[in-house]
C-alpha cells in the first residue's frame, strides 16, 4: 500500500467525519446517515493501515476519530434511577431466588453444625478449657460480662458501621472466592459457625443461653441469612467451574460472575440493615421479646421480598445478569 496515495484519497472523508463530530447543533437525518457511513469506512481504513502500512501518528489520529464516532453512533449509556429500580425490584431478588437451592441447604446444614458445635463445647469442660482459662470463661459469660457488653462497648453508629463493613467483606469474599471450586467459601462458613457454636456452648454451660439468644437473634437472623446467601451463591459459582451445563465454561462463568457481583451489592444493603439493628436495637433497653420481634420482622420481610418479588421476576426470565444489550455477543452452543 502506498500510504501517501491512500491518505490523499481518503483525507476528505476523515475531515468530514471530524467536522460532523464537532457539530454543535443536532444533526439532521441525512447527516446522521452520513456519520454512520463515514464511521464504518474510517474503521475499515484504520484496519487496513494497521495491517498493511502501520504509521504511529496516522494510526493514533484515526483511532481517536473512530472512538469518537463509535461513541456518537452507539451513545454513551449512563446509569439511571431506572437501573437502580430494576436492580432492587427484579435483578437482585431474582438472583437470590434462583440460588435458593444452594443457600437454603447451606443455611440448614450450617445451623445444624453450629448447634452441634455448641452442644459439644457446652457439655465438655475439657473442650472449654482449650478455649480460655476458667477465670476468662467466667468473665465472658457472667451477667454484665463481655458477651453482654460487646454490643454496647462502642457508640452505636460506629459499631454498626464496623459490623456492616466486616460482614459485607465476608459476604463479598464468599461470592468472589467461590470460583476456586467453593473451597474458600467452606472455610469462611466454618469459621462463622465455629464462632457461633462457641458462644452457644459457653453461654449454655453457664445457664445463660436465653440471654445469648436474646442478644444474637435480633440482628443475627438477617445477618446470617445474608452470609448463607453469599456462601450458597459462591458454592454455586464453584460448581459452575466443574459443570457449566449447556453453556461454554467461559460464558457460564461470565453470566454467573456478573450476577454474583450484583448480589454482593444487594447483600451489602441487606447487611447494612442488620448492622443497624445490631448497633441500635440489640444493645437497646427494649424488652427481649421486642428486640427479637424486630429481628424476626426484618427476616420475614427479606424472605418475602425474595420469594414474592424474586420469584415473580425469575419466572419472567430474569437471572440477575446485566441486560442483554450490555452483554458481549456470544456464539450459540448446541444443547
Amino acid at each position: 500500500m502506498d500510504l501517501d496515495v491512500f491518505v490523499s484519497a481518503h483525507r476528505a472523508e476523515w475531515d468530514r467525519l471530524d467536522a460532523l463530530l464537532r457539530r454543535q447543533r443536532r444533526l439532521t437525518g441525512p447527516e446522521v446517515d452520513e456519520l454512520v457511513a463515514l464511521y464504518q469506512r474510517t474503521a475499515t481504513h484504520l484496519s487496513l493501515i494497521q495491517s498493511s502500512a502501520p504509521d504511529p501518528q496516522l494510526t493514533g489520529r484515526l483511532s481517536q476519530l473512530v472512538a469518537r464516532a463509535r461513541s456518537a453512533v452507539t451513545g454513551a449509556r449512563r446509569a439511571s434511577w431506572r437501573d437502580a429500580t430494576r436492580f432492587l425490584t427484579h435483578a437482585f431478588p431474582a438472583a437470590v431466588y434462583r440460588s435458593r437451592h444452594w443457600w437454603v441447604p447451606t443455611a440448614l446444614l450450617s445451623t445444624a453444625l453450629a448447634v452441634l458445635l455448641g452442644w459439644w463445647i457446652g457439655t465438655h469442660p475439657e473442650v472449654q478449657a482449650t478455649i480460655a482459662t476458667p477465670s476468662d470463661l467466667r468473665e465472658l459469660t457472667r451477667p454484665g460480662g463481655e458477651y453482654e457488653t460487646y454490643y454496647s462497648s462502642h457508640p452505636a453508629a460506629a459499631f454498626a458501621a464496623r459490623v456492616w463493613t466486616n460482614n459485607a467483606q465476608a459476604a463479598a469474599m464468599c461470592l468472589v472466592l467461590g470460583v476456586f471450586l467453593g473451597l474458600p467459601v467452606l472455610w469462611i462458613l466454618f469459621q462463622n459457625m465455629l464462632n457461633l457454636g462457641i458462644g452457644l456452648g459457653l453461654m449454655s454451660s453457664a445457664g445463660r443461653l436465653d440471654t445469648f439468644l436474646g442478644l444474637v437473634l435480633p440482628h443475627g437472623l438477617l445477618e446470617l441469612t445474608a452470609v448463607f446467601v453469599a456462601a450458597g451463591t459462591g458454592l454455586r459459582l464453584g460448581w459452575t467451574v466443574i459443570d457449566p451445563g449447556p453453556r461454554t465454561r467461559r460464558t457460564a462463568l461470565a453470566e454467573e460472575g456478573r450476577a454474583a457481583v450484583g448480589m454482593a451489592i444487594g447483600l451489602a444493603l441487606v447487611l447494612f440493615v442488620s448492622g443497624a439493628i445490631e448497633g441500635f436495637v440489640t444493645p437497646s433497653g427494649l424488652p427481649t421479646w421486642a428486640r427479637i420481634t424486630i429481628g424476626v420482622t426484618a427476616e420475614l420481610a427479606f424472605l418475602t421480598y425474595v420469594y414474592v418479588l424474586g420469584g415473580r421476576a425469575a419466572r419472567t426470565g430474569e437471572t440477575g445478569d446485566v441486560e442483554a444489550a450490555e452483554r458481549s455477543a456470544t456464539v450459540p452452543t448446541a444443547a
